[in-house]
Parts: C-alpha cells; sequence; structure tokens
C-alpha cells in the first residue's frame, strides 16, 4: 500500500454534531477568560511567537478558542455554525475534525512563522477564523452549486463567495486595511484547506467548480 493509499484512507462515517459542541467551547472560553486578567490569558493562550519560543506549544490549539469581544466571538460562531453542520454532515464528525483542527493549526503556525520573519515577535494571534475560512472553502468545495444570500437578499454563489473573500483578504493583506493579524490568517486558512482537499481527499476544488458551472 502506497504512503498516498494510506494518507487518503478514509475514516468510518459518524455524525456526532461536533461543530456545536466546538461552538459551546468557544462561548464557554470567552466568558471564563472575560473574568480573568486579559494579560495572563493573552500571554498564555494566545499564539504568538514569543510563545512558541518559550515552548508554549498547547498555543496553536488554545488561540483557536480565545475571541477578542463579543463581536468577534459571534460572527465567528454563527459562520461556524452556518457552514460547519452541513460539511461535518458531508465529511463525517472524524474527518471534520481532523480538517477543523489541522487547518486551525496550521494556519495559526504559518502566521507566527511569518511574524518571526518579518520581526513581529510579540503579535497574538486568537480567534477561530483561520479553522472557519478553512471550513468555508470546504463548503463550497462540497456545495459548490449553493447560494449564500448576503444580507439575507443579495445570492451568491459559495465558490464565488469564498474567490471574493479571498480577493479582499489578499487586498486587505497587503494593504494593511484593519491590522494584519486576521488578514493573514484568513489566507492561510483557504491555502491549507486546499491543500487538504488536494492531499487528503484527491479533490482539485477549481475543477469540482468548473464541472459545477459548465
Amino acid at each position: 500500500m502506497s504512503f498516498l493509499t494510506t494518507l487518503r484512507k478514509p475514516f468510518s462515517y459518524t455524525f456526532s454534531n461536533a461543530t456545536l459542541i466546538i461552538v459551546v467551547v468557544n462561548v464557554i472560553a470567552y466568558f471564563l477568560f472575560a473574568f480573568t486578567p486579559l494579560a495572563y490569558y493573552s500571554n498564555y493562550l494566545a499564539l504568538s511567537v514569543a510563545g512558541m519560543y518559550h515552548h508554549m506549544f498547547w498555543q496553536p490549539v488554545t488561540y483557536m478558542f480565545m475571541h477578542g469581544g463579543l463581536s468577534h466571538l459571534f460572527f465567528n460562531m454563527l459562520a461556524l455554525v452556518f457552514f460547519g453542520i452541513n460539511t461535518e454532515k458531508a465529511l463525517g464528525t472524524k474527518e471534520f475534525l481532523l480538517f477543523y483542527f489541522l487547518c486551525g493549526i496550521l494556519s495559526g503556525l504559518i502566521s507566527v512563522g511569518i511574524y518571526f520573519f518579518t520581526g513581529y515577535y510579540n503579535l497574538l494571534l486568537i480567534g477561530a477564523s483561520g479553522a472557519i475560512y478553512s471550513v468555508l472553502l470546504a463548503y463550497a468545495v462540497i456545495f459548490p452549486r449553493s447560494r449564500i444570500f448576503i444580507w439575507g437578499i443579495l445570492p451568491v454563489p459559495a465558490p464565488l463567495l469564498v474567490i471574493v473573500y479571498a480577493v479582499v483578504e489578499l487586498g486587505s493583506q497587503i494593504f494593511s486595511l484593519g491590522g494584519i493579524v486576521a488578514h493573514l490568517t484568513h489566507l492561510a486558512g483557504f491555502a491549507m484547506a486546499w491543500l487538504y482537499f488536494k492531499i487528503r481527499m484527491g479533490v482539485n476544488p477549481i475543477q469540482i467548480w468548473k464541472d459545477a458551472y459548465r
């Protein structure tokens, strides 16, 4: 059996609604640490170059459960519920959890790797956005003909929404609109999801989208 065959071996299908469990854990974490001194959880649970240097190797996981405010938490969790539940149903819970955490961890590590080489040693990374942008791309690949209603009225095909978001995030990163943390991690989330589908699933997202709209 080749390495690639082993890598692509599917899990047995189960569905346990892990998406809602992740949402609940995020909400609990937010309100738990809302009453904790900011410096404590920022330095220990957020992801940073300094944290990695001091061997805080839990940070690539814990940063995904830290949020900077109620609106940050609300919109991330809303997107996770909207896109995550259907994606989890399609992939199965085991595959979804591997996808979610692998993409979230790697997008965070890519971000701090770039921060290291650009001198942002103390920049703190928080939020589930990297993993959630990965889920958005996965949703668009699994449901390429799905339409997302922007503001509840404007229907946009899921693949087009991903492309627009990617262009916006790239432009925002290049021109540093609204800071550099989230934009870089969002782009890394898209990239990790793309690689996951190519390597683990043997699927080319572009080809899926082309076939869906021929």
